[in-house]
C-alpha cells in the first residue's frame, strides 16, 4: 500500500525521497524492520493475551527431559509470525505481482489449517487436533491451486538470452545480456547437471512433440507432493524450543537470494541462471518472514516463551515450499530443507520399520529411541539447546551447499 503512495507522490509531486520506494532492496529492508517490530511489540501483547485466555501447551508424556517445564506454555503463538509477515507485505509489496498474490494466499490458508488443529487442541480439549485427512485435504488443495496459477497464469514466465555473448550497452555504459520476449515454460533448475535446466514436459514431448501442453499433468502432481511434504515436514521439525523457527529463517533467506538474483537480468547473467521476471518481488515477502522468524525467535527461544503451534509451523513449511517453486528451485529442496527431510524420513520410518518387524517377528522394533530425529537424541541425553544449535549449523550448511550447486553442473 506504501509503494502505491509513494509512487503516487512521487509522480505527481515529485516529493523528495518518495523514489526510494522503487528500490527493490530498501522496500525488503523496511519490510524486515517493520517484521521485527511487529513481532517484538506486539508479540509480548499477544503473548500476554494467549496466557490470559489460558490457551497452554498440553504436553503429553514422552519420558524427555524437562518436557513437564513446558506444560502451560502459551502456544499458537504462529499468529505473531503470520501478523509479522502479511502486514510488511501488504505495505511495502506490490500487491498486484502474481508472486506476492499466491504467497499471501499460501501463508492465509496454510495458518488457517493450522489454527483450526491448535484450536481444537486447545479449546475442545482433543490432542489429536484436526484429522489427518482434513489437513491433507487442505495442503492438497493449496498444491493443486498454486500448481494451477504457476502453470497456466501468464504473468508466470521465464526469459532465454538470445545468445551467449550479446550484449546491449546502457546509457551508463554498462553491458546487459539481450534476452528474448517472455515466454511460459515448464522448465526448473536441477542441481549438479551440465545446463542446469529440467523441463517437466520433456517426457510428453519425447512420446509425441504435441503432448507438451499436457505439462500441468506432471507439475501440478509435483507441486501437490511439494507443498504436502515441506508444509509437513516444517511441522515435524518444531518439537524443541526455536528449532523450527531458526531453519526456516535460513531457507528462507537461501530463497529470498535465489529470488533477487533471478529477478535481475544482469545477475541472472552473470550467475547464468535462470531468469524470471517479477520475481524479485518475492524478496519482500522474504524480508517480512525472515523478520517475523527472527522476532519471534527472541521469544521462542530456549526456555520459550511461546510456542509456535501448527498456526506458524505449517505455515512456514507451507511458504518455503512456494517460494522454492516459484524460484523453480523446488528440486533444491531436498538440499536445503534437509532437516525437514532428515525429520520427515526419520517418522516414515520409524513407523514402516516397526510394522515391518512387528509383523515378522511378533514384536516392534524400532530405528530410533523415538522419532522425529530430534526426539531421538533426546533420548540419547543431548541438550536440548544443543541440539537445536547444531541442527541451525547444518541448515546453514546445507544453504550454502545450495549456492554452490549453482555451479556444480
Amino acid at each position: 500500500m506504501l509503494y502505491y503512495l509513494f509512487e503516487y507522490l512521487d509522480a505527481e509531486y515529485q516529493l523528495t525521497g518518495a523514489g526510494v520506494f522503487k528500490y527493490i532492496t530498501f522496500r525488503t529492508s523496511m519490510a524486515v524492520i517493520t517484521s521485527l517490530l511487529i513481532s517484538l511489540v506486539f508479540g509480548k501483547r499477544i503473548i500476554e493475551f494467549i496466557r490470559a485466555k489460558q490457551v497452554g501447551e498440553e504436553v503429553r508424556n514422552l519420558g524427555l527431559a524437562g518436557e513437564n517445564q513446558k506444560a502451560g506454555t502459551p502456544t499458537m503463538g504462529g499468529l505473531i509470525i503470520l501478523a509479522a509477515i502479511i502486514i510488511p507485505t501488504l505495505l511495502f509489496a506490490r500487491l498486484t505481482n502474481i508472486y506476492i498474490i499466491l504467497l499471501l494466499i499460501t501463508t492465509v490458508w496454510t495458518g488457517m489449517i493450522g489454527f483450526i488443529d491448535d484450536y481444537i487442541k486447545v479449546f475442545k480439549k482433543d490432542k489429536k487436533g484436526l484429522k489427518g485427512k482434513f489437513k491433507v485435504i487442505g495442503q492438497v488443495g493449496l498444491g493443486a491451486i498454486v500448481g494451477s496459477i504457476l502453470y497456466f497464469h501468464p504473468d508466470v514466465t521465464i526469459r532465454e538470452k538470445a545468445t551467449p555473448d550479446a550484449p546491449l550497452i546502457t546509457e551508463i555504459g554498462e553491458r546487459t545480456p539481450v534476452f528474448l520476449d517472455e515466454e511460459k515454460s515448464t522448465k526448473t533448475t536441477i542441481p549438479f547437471v551440465k545446463n542446469n535446466e529440467l523441463d517437466y514436459s520433456a517426457p510428453l514431448r519425447w512420446i509425441n512433440p504435441s503432448y507438451g501442453k499436457f505439462g500441468w499433468m506432471i507439475f501440478i502432481p509435483l507441486v501437490i507432493f511439494i507443498v504436502t511434504a515441506v508444509s509437513n515436514g516444517a511441522n515435524l521439525t518444531d518439537g524443541l524450543d526455536g528449532l523450527a523457527t531458526g531453519v526456516s529463517a535460513v531457507s528462507a533467506i537461501t530463497l529470498g537470494i535465489f529470488a533477487y538474483v533471478s529477478g535481475s537480468v544482469i545477475f541472472a547473467d552473470y550467475l547464468n541462471i535462470m531468469y524470471i521476471p517479477r520475481a524479485g518481488e518475492i524478496t519482500i515477502f522474504v524480508g517480512a518472514m525472515v523478520g517475523a522468524c527472527v522476532g519471534f525467535l527472541w521469544y521462542n527461544a530456549y526456555p520459550a516463551q511461546v510456542f509456535m503451534g501448527d498456526t506458524g509451523s505449517l505455515a512456514l513449511g507451507g511458504i518455503i515450499a512456494v517460494l522454492a517453486l516459484a524460484t523453480r528451485k523446488e528440486l533444491l529442496i531436498p538440499i536445503l530443507c534437509g532437516v525437514f527431510l532428515a525429520e520427515n524420513l526419520s517418522v516414515v520410518l520409524q513407523v514402516a520399520y516397526f510394522k515391518y518387524t512387528k509383523k515378522k517377528y511378533g514384536e516392534g522394533r524400532r530405528v530410533f529411541l523415538m522419532a522425529p530425529l530430534h526426539h531421538h537424541y533426546q533420548k540419547k541425553g543431548y541438550h536440548e539447546a544443543k541440539i537445536v544449535t547444531r541442527m541451525w549449523i547444518v541448515a546453514i550448511m546445507l544453504a550454502i551447499l545450495t549456492f554452490v550447486t549453482l555451479k556444480l553442473r
